[in-house]
């Protein structure tokens, strides 16, 4: 009988739903002529606020062009994050997919606590923007801080 009992909560914790992981990620991406400045936060009922803006086409910048960029982009992140609605993603324990999507939107590595936010810009391959975790924002998501 016991063992019964056993199957059966075995079962049913096996069925359940992963719960994503709660907490705060930021990082950036700057090469062959495109940047990016990202954030994610996982609040506790699992919704997601995702801000990742970013420009291309900066192949034949000057370094001093890129730095006004990536400066411009940060302050824009920042100035736009109270407003980010959160949103609901299906999430399998790794991978998070908007509902009834096939495409990650995020892929999140348990070990490292590392998330990898997919960036679909036009009709290009995704770009992975790794994300390191924090315990609160900063104004330039590229500091390790």
């Amino acid at each position: 009988m016991r063992w019964i009992l056993l199957a059966s909560l075995l079962l049913v914790a096996g069925c359940s739903k992963p719960q994503p992981p709660v907490g705060k990620w930021e990082g950036g991406y700057d090469n062959n002529g495109t940047i990016v400045v990202a954030r994610v936060e996982i609040t506790a009922s699992g919704r997601v606020k995702v801000s990742a803006p970013d420009i291309t086409n900066l192949q034949n910048a000057k370094p001093e062009q890129m730095a006004m960029e990536r400066s411009r982009l940060a302050a824009e992140l920042v100035h736009v994050w109270d407003d980010v609605e959160p949103r609901e993603f299906e999430f399998d324990g790794k991978t998070f997919r908007k509902p009834g999507g096939v495409a990650p939107q995020m892929v999140w590595d348990k070990g490292s606590n590392q998330m990898t936010l997919q960036l679909y810009i036009g009709a290009n391959p995704a770009l992975p923007v790794v994300l390191r975790p924090v315990d609160g924002f900063h104004d330039n998501p590229f500091a390790s801080g």
